[in-house]
């Protein structure tokens, strides 16, 4: 099967079994997102969802965030990955905000990865999920379904594999294809143990193909 067949067919699937997909971070504005985001690199949505509700009710804006301080924020998020790391960057980040950006989120990904904390992927999930901008946000769970697939051509890095979707996926359905890559491999196409023989689009799946004659 052509690659493009395998688009479309993961398209025609999840736009009819999955037609609302959304991130599941939990959130009330673009600085609760982009603060969840940064928190939820090498961490779970649900534990990021348990910090986020208490950390938004002591610090629910960048002026407050910022005229706190990193061993305060520490105290808040201390049961996620890296919680140092993250304080000072999310420390960082509204104080730049504050300073650079009149307390505003960016509204562009070149603005946002200007932002402690903030890489291309997180830049880009701000993009596509608050401002709905057109972007492929590549986590491990897009780069392993979308290899795994055969979306891309054996993608080396998570920009190859970015500008490989971008070109293959309509911009219509890019938004919405990240949801539904990051929730396929998050429930199904898991890494260790995919669950092949529930998974809706194991007939257009590359990895599924090779197994069947092993």
């Amino acid at each position: 099967m052509k690659k493009k067949d395998r688009v479309n067919r993961f398209i025609e699937y999840f736009s009819k079994n999955l037609p609302e997909a959304k991130t599941e971070l939990e959130y009330n504005n673009a600085f609760e997102l982009t603060v969840a985001v940064v928190l939820s690199a090498q961490c779970t949505d649900k534990r990021v969802n348990i910090i986020t509700k208490n950390l938004f009710k002591k610090m629910p804006t960048a002026e407050i965030m910022a005229s706190s301080s990193v061993d305060e924020i520490f105290t808040l998020i201390k049961s996620c990955s890296y919680p140092r790391n993250k304080a000072k960057h999310l420390f960082g980040l509204s104080n730049m905000l504050i300073n650079d950006f009149n307390a505003k989120i960016p509204n562009n990904s070149k603005d946002l990865q200007k932002l402690p904390g903030v890489g291309r992927k997180t830049a880009n999930v701000v993009a596509s999920v608050y401002f709905d901008i057109p972007s492929m946000p590549v986590d491990t769970h897009v780069f392993r379904v979308s290899n795994r697939m055969g979306l891309v051509n054996s993608a080396k890095t998570p920009l190859d594999c970015e500008m490989q979707l971008l070109k293959i996926i309509p911009k219509d359905f890019l938004n919405i294809a990240h949801h539904w890559l990051i929730l396929h491999g998050r429930y199904t196409c898991k890494a260790r143990n995919p669950d092949c023989d529930v998974c809706g689009v194991s007939s257009s799946c590359k990895f599924f193909d090779k197994k069947k004659f092993c």
